[in-house]
């Protein structure tokens, strides 16, 4: 209740403010303090969360106008359709007031803000412009975009969209994960395991260490004299080595044990067979993570950074262009960056030099793939008297996820069976059906 109040009081502000704005420009009368300070809704004594939020994070007037402008479209669209009038000498809408044409509802834009901040005083309207392209909260944030559809548009004819999770946040109180989709090509990956339950090898476990002391102290060494001044912000890191070696896992885990979240980016969904939408969908991607400290998680990489092709045509030659771009995009952005490939060597010779660590993740040995065999074992299903781990690890040179795969399957039939031991005969069936997935013959 507090905070629909809250929301209540600044759109009826914001209505204010849009009218006192069109009476002015038809009036054709300057304001002379815009906005009335004494209107300012006060929330000091508030508790709503998006009182908090405005509490919190000291907005100017300005980005208090544009965010309620941007939540007045889901919250109360009716509140805008004083500015849908038409012009009675062109039969259009006026332009001055911005909006997305031909839309039905009046969409706000870059033009729309302007003109309730500062009607048609071009030095005011130059000032704010200036401000939300160069030193906005909401927009380094990410909270608020300013989207552009067409890159012949005008400057100021940029939507003005709220971030979903935020508008969430506003209206619940919490805030909803991204939903995968076209739009955001990315899903979250958690574990339920630890380290404990992972088994590498001690110099990709120390190497992995790098990784989490930059997370906690990445950024004492970018606000350094010396290094500050040199060094990109963010962390790059390639993870490369057999399938089933444990890259997404570790990849979870650094996640989990240092507060930030993963998304593995889905490259079948982001590799566009139209020219331009690569880098538009990666985009969607990296403006949410720039600001939410997330871990990006890239796996398959050769998808999408391994060997350029030789420019034979055009397509070729506007490919590589774009590849080029997401190198950059990967390379500039402030956060943690993890690529993951089975061989070290598909990955672009040009990007192999920007990363801060490259981590072997090497095919388990004899006594890794033990560990792996007897950990793997439920405390009510244990391996029958007949089994012989050491022997199984020794003789079967399979990765941990494999080895996964092999106890699912025999879980499954001890269940089916009734019986509370994986027995042999269903042991070797199951890894005779991994080792056929490979193309490799089962002796």
């Amino acid at each position: 209740m507090e905070n629909a109040n809250c929301l209540e009081q600044e759109l009826e502000w914001l209505a204010s403010l849009i009218k006192i704005r069109l009476h002015s420009y038809f009036a054709n009368e300057r304001v002379a303090v815009f906005p009335d300070p004494e209107a300012i809704p006060n929330y000091s004594n508030s508790t709503g969360k998006y009182a908090e939020f405005l509490k919190e994070n000291n907005l100017s007037i300005a980005e208090r106008i544009a965010l309620i402008l941007s939540i007045s479209t889901h919250l109360k669209p009716e509140l805008l359709d004083l500015l849908l009038i038409k012009n009675p000498a062109s039969d259009k809408r006026f332009s001055q007031f911005g909006g997305i044409p031909d839309s039905h509802a009046f969409i706000p834009t870059l033009e729309t803000l302007l003109f309730i901040l500062a009607g048609d005083d071009l030095t005011n309207r130059l000032n704010y412009y200036a401000e939300f392209e160069t030193n906005c909260f909401l927009v380094q944030e990410n909270i608020l975009r300013f989207e552009t559809t067409d890159r012949n548009e005008s400057i100021v004819a940029k939507r003005l969209s709220i971030d979903k999770e935020y508008l969430n946040y506003f209206i619940t109180g919490r805030q909803a994960k991204p939903e995968f989709g076209e739009n955001f090509p990315a899903k979250l990956i958690q574990t339920r395991l630890d380290w404990e339950d992972i088994v590498l090898r001690d110099a990709t476990r120390e190497s992995l260490q790098e990784i989490s002391d930059w997370i906690e102290h990445g950024e004492t060494v970018l606000n350094s004299a010396t290094l500050g001044k040199r060094l990109k912000p963010g962390y790059k890191s390639l993870f490369y080595g057999p399938p089933g070696t444990g890259k997404t896992l570790t990849a979870a885990l650094i996640g989990k044990t240092t507060g930030h979240e993963v998304y593995r980016i889905d490259l079948s969904m982001l590799v566009s067979k139209f020219i331009g939408e690569t880098e538009k969908n990666l985009a969607k991607v990296f403006n949410l993570a720039d600001s939410k400290r997330w871990i990006l998680f890239f796996d398959e990489a050769d998808a999408l950074f391994g060997k350029r092709t030789e420019v034979s045509s055009s397509h070729d030659r506007f490919a590589n262009q774009e590849v080029a771009y997401l190198l950059q995009r990967i390379e500039d952005h402030n956060g943690i960056v993890i690529l993951a490939s089975n061989l070290k060597e598909n990955i672009d010779d040009a990007f192999s030099r920007r990363f801060q660590s490259v981590i072997h993740f090497m095919m388990p040995g004899p006594e890794e793939r033990y560990q792996l065999w007897k950990q793997s074992f439920d405390e009510t299903i244990q391996p029958d008297a007949s089994i012989d781990l050491h022997e199984i690890a020794e003789k079967h040179e399979i990765a941990g996820g494999v080895i996964m795969n092999v106890m699912r399957y025999c879980t499954l039939k001890a269940i089916k069976n009734g019986q509370t031991t994986i027995q042999k005969e269903d042991l070797e069936r199951g890894i005779r059906r991994e080792l056929q997935k490979q193309g490799i013959l089962f002796i």
